[in-house]
Order: C-alpha cells, then structure tokens, then sequence
C-alpha cells in the first residue's frame, strides 16, 4: 500500500533513461516547464516510419519548448533487435532523428521500466503500450496529458493541437 502511495506522488519528472549512447542519463526532470513527447519505438514496425514525422515535429517545435523521446523497445514482435550503435545508425541514416533517443528498455509487464510502470498507475491498463510506436504527452508540470495509440501519427491534428496547447500555456 505504501508503495502505492508512494508512487501516486511521482510525476513524470522522477524518471531517467540511460541514453542510447551509454554516456549518461535523460533526466526527464530536465524539461520541466516544458511537454515532452515520450515514444516507444522499433526499427523493424510497420509504424517505424513514424520517425519520420516525430523528427518533423521536434524540428518545428524544439524552438517553443517541445522534447521528444524515443524509447526503443524489443518487447513487440522482436522488432528492434539492434544494438544501440546500429538503433542510432539507422534512425540518423534513415530518417535523420537527431532527438534524444534512450537504451532499448522493456516497456510492459512487470519488468517494464519505472516511466512506464507510473503510466500504468496513473490511467490503469491504458498506461501500458499495446505496440510500438504509442505516444506518452507530458504536461510541462510533469502529469500525464494524453496518450495516443501507434496508428495516430505524430504530425496528427490530434496531437499537433493538444502539444501546441501546451506550448502556448507554457509560453505565456
């Protein structure tokens, strides 16, 4: 229970992710006053393409404030079987990603990583990705905005206008 409890007080700004590189941590604490697109990812998914728009919109809105997060995940379908040298080979070589992207992490079931975990524990079984590419949005306070599903594309009209809003509540 206290455990619970304990976690209920977290917000997103309590988690870390080893960077892709191995040299240091994403501290998500980092970019508080900011909203922070948090995305699990795979090199080898039909959404992986989805790079593409994620690389788009971190280019259009990194200005006004936006982070955008790739956490890759071999947990669906094995479809980032890759070592972090050849995960960031392909995302820059491919689709030019030059936003912060995390260690491959498990993100469901019980070994999922903490981020992941609170999601859970914040909306229930919602939190908890059903495939790759599923789309996290934090507020720049640290809660937990919106989460969208791999089909919904980043540059969606959904998701452009929910980050724009924040973006202009946090500019004012």
């Amino acid at each position: 229970m206290e455990r619970m409890k304990t976690r209920e007080r977290l917000n997103a700004h309590s988690f870390a992710f080893p960077s892709l590189s191995g040299n240091g941590v994403i501290q998500l604490s980092a970019f508080k006053g900011q909203p922070v697109l948090v995305v699990n990812t795979a090199s080898a998914c039909g959404h992986t393409p989805q790079y593409a728009e994620l690389q788009t919109l971190w280019s259009l809105l990194r200005g006004r404030g936006l982070m955008v997060l790739a956490v890759p995940s071999n947990d669906f379908g094995g479809q980032e079987p890759g070592s972090p040298a050849e995960i960031a080979r392909f995302c820059a070589t491919s689709y030019g990603v030059d936003f912060p992207i995390a260690a491959k992490q498990t993100v469901v079931g019980p070994g999922a990583h903490p981020f992941f975990q609170w999601a859970v524990s914040s909306v229930g079984e919602a939190g908890w990705p059903r495939w790759n590419f599923q789309k996290y949005l934090i507020t720049p306070d640290g809660r937990l905005a919106e989460i969208w599903p791999s089909p919904v594309r980043p540059l969606a009209d959904v998701v452009m206008e929910r980050i724009l809003d924040l973006l202009n509540k946090a500019n004012r």
